[in-house]
């Protein structure tokens, strides 16, 4: 058995933090990865104190919001942001880094990783979101979709 290559390394332990998600919708993982080293780890899921969307219900649901759409109305943070808030609160900097993540970013979340200063994207699954796809091509971020090892 060959060993994984350092993309599917990460990009396995992005989807196993995918896993802690507590979104009804979409489990999503992220992975805050430098010189080979996890800097930080975010899922989507609400702000700490506040109730789960798995105790309490989807908001997103009740108002029947589309996929995509109206990013605002939810309780929970992406994994991306997660991940950003996670190395900001203990101190790390993450400006080089490469973000693994199991989505592609959605637009709030690229204007995001770009000012954080991320250098590289890999994801795993596409999103619709032409607004995201349109900065990315304007900025110097390398975004990767990563397919699996053959």
């Amino acid at each position: 058995m060959s060993r994984p290559s350092w993309d599917e390394y990460f990009m396995d332990i992005t989807n196993l933090v995918a896993k802690r998600s507590t979104c009804l919708r979409r489990k999503v993982g992220a992975v805050l990865v430098k010189d080979r080293n996890i800097l930080a780890t975010g899922y989507n899921g609400a702000p700490s104190g506040i109730p789960h969307c798995l105790d309490v219900g989807c908001l997103r649901e009740e108002m029947t919001v589309p996929s995509g759409e109206r990013h605002e109305l939810c309780r929970g943070l992406h994994a991306e942001q997660n991940a950003i808030i996670q190395a900001a609160y203990h101190g790390i900097r993450i400006r080089g880094a490469t973000l693994f993540c199991s989505n592609y970013p959605c637009a709030i979340c690229i204007k995001m990783l770009i000012n954080a200063g991320i250098k590289r994207i890999v994801y795993q699954d596409g999103y619709c979101d032409a607004l995201a796809k349109d900065l990315i091509q304007q900025s110097s971020v390398e975004v990767v979709q990563f397919k699996g090892e053959p």
